[in-house]
């Protein structure tokens, strides 16, 4: 018989697909109302306008129900921390939708990026030790700090920068939120649970109407709240329940193997051009267009090696580390190369 948590995770997952299915419709009206649209530019790749704050369907009801459990559970941890994380949330969404709106230069969305990963930290939300493969955990004392900004900045903008093309970055929040869902559940986590059952169902809902061709994007809105909150779902394995080893920052690592890659490599891009926040047409996405791949095409295959990466990760939890980690080498290998053999035929385009 399937335990307790599995239902609470179902109906988790279920009430928040269906408060999401009925927003979307609401946030494509609201951003036609206020003008808070996508036009085609030299950098998109769509043709005509599309509403652009479909972050706040999902991003609402993610706030509400975070809310919500924690106001239940406010006299433990579980409770106060999914407060602290609705909180910050809220900030992030608000951030976003300023940005959807008015298009704030790039440095001033780092320094504000760089603000809510020092309140995620001080939430509770830290990095406290790094995953060794091949031995014991690094436990990271005082550097806690800089890899926690750090790895909220590498997340929200890996999301922010995969959602270039229809139902890229929720497909992959769907299937990352699946692979720490299964992590979770290993773990016996319910903060973990709780998180990715809001992810899960949110994002679902959303993807119904993000698929090619796009009724709507979820803009800054929606990205930078995924990146928080997948970030903040890694961390939750070593903060308030300590001693939990299978819910460390490889499994996401390894699910979000394309977007850091695609991050990585647009870093390296705008530094060889003189400046990390020049904004391009060049990620992997762009240069798959440029070899004939439909939209729908790229983002089944980006799902399928997201799948794949995903499965090594839970791997993780029932084999030999050192085997899987040398199997995770090899496809991240595999997969750089690739990426660059992609650049360079679509650069000859």
């Amino acid at each position: 018989m399937l335990n307790a948590s599995f239902w609470q995770f179902a109906a988790i997952l279920a009430i928040a697909f269906v408060f999401t299915w009925l927003l979307v419709p609401q946030s494509i009206r609201f951003s036609q109302k206020n003008n808070i649209m996508a036009a085609p530019n030299l950098r998109s790749i769509h043709t005509i306008p599309v509403p652009t704050a479909g972050g706040l369907s999902f991003g609402l009801v993610i706030i509400q129900m975070q809310m919500t459990l924690g106001w239940l559970n406010i006299n433990n941890e579980f409770g106060i921390s999914l407060i602290k994380l609705g909180a910050i949330s809220l900030l992030v969404l608000a951030l976003g939708l300023f940005d959807d709106k008015y298009h704030s230069r790039v440095r001033y969305k780092l320094l504000g990026q760089i603000l809510i990963a020092l309140l995620m930290f001080y939430a509770g939300y830290r990095v406290t030790y790094l995953t060794n493969p091949l031995g014991s955990h690094f436990q990271l004392g005082w550097v806690s700090l800089p890899i926690t900004v750090l790895w909220f900045l590498m997340t929200m903008n890996a999301i922010n920068l995969i959602d270039g093309s229809d139902g890229l970055a929720a497909g992959i929040t769907c299937i990352v939120s699946i692979v720490l869902a299964i992590s979770g559940m290993l773990s016996h986590n319910p903060l973990v649970l709780a998180l990715t059952a809001i992810l899960l169902g949110t994002n679902l809902a959303f993807l119904r109407y993000n698929f090619y061709p796009a009724k709507i994007f979820m803009g800054d809105t929606g990205s930078l709240l995924i990146g928080l909150n997948i970030a903040a779902i890694s961390t939750a394995g070593n903060t308030t329940f300590k001693g939990i080893t299978t819910m460390t920052m490889m499994v996401p690592v390894i699910a979000l193997a394309i977007p850091f890659i695609d991050t990585v490599l647009a870093i390296f891009r705008r530094i060889g051009k003189g400046s990390i926040f020049r904004a391009d047409k060049a990620h992997l996405h762009h240069y798959l267009l440029k070899l004939g791949l439909s939209q729908t095409t790229i983002a089944l295959i980006t799902y399928f090696i997201t799948c794949l990466f995903g499965l090594a990760a839970i791997g993780f939890s029932f084999s030999s580390k050192k085997v899987l980690f040398s199997l995770v080498v090899f496809l991240m290998a595999v997969l750089i190369m690739l990426a660059y053999y992609i650049i360079h035929r679509g650069q000859k385009q």
